[in-house]
């Protein structure tokens, strides 16, 4: 018989109604075969079930904070967006807090928010994105203003703001 395999995330285990968006959450680290560890982050722009970034904003935001946040997380891997567009997922080499995560991750919406140009937000042509057609840098601006006003929490269940 073939060993079992659980394949549900943790995040389908975290219940949603409790948690108070924009936040940074540490979900967990996992141990690679050579003893390397990869941190995985859960930021949380807006407060699930209540509001979704519409997905030319979280498009914007997902090419240039890719930029931005490799500029400022040591061992920063990948940062992609959830499917509910939420937020992201943040998978790093090592464990950072997350106050540094929550510190970077606003300087990061700050500088889409109040000084980006189209020309700072990467891969919005047909050869270097799958759907170039589909960027806002209006909604991706407006809605990391939005995000900022309620301030980013180092915690997802007491407002801690960074």
């Amino acid at each position: 018989m073939s060993e079992e395999i659980k394949l549900e995330p943790e995040s389908f285990k975290l219940d949603h109604t409790k948690v108070k968006a924009p936040y940074v959450r540490f979900i967990d680290t996992e141990k690679g075969p050579n003893g390397d560890i990869i941190s995985n982050y859960d930021l949380r722009l807006v407060q699930p079930n209540e509001d979704a970034i519409p997905t030319g904003g979280l498009h914007t935001i997902e090419h240039t904070i890719a930029v931005l946040l490799r500029e400022r997380i040591p061992g920063y891997i990948d940062c992609s967006p959830f499917g509910c567009r939420t937020g992201f997922h943040l998978l790093t080499w090592g464990e950072h807090s997350t106050e540094n995560v929550a510190k970077a991750l606003k300087e990061a919406l700050e500088f889409i928010a109040y000084k980006a140009t189209w020309d700072d937000v990467p891969a919005t042509d047909i050869k270097s994105c799958g759907n170039y057609r589909d960027h806002s840098l209006f909604s991706a601006r407006e809605w990391c203003k939005k995000i900022l006003e309620e301030g980013i929490s180092s915690d997802p269940y007491v407002r801690k703001a960074v």
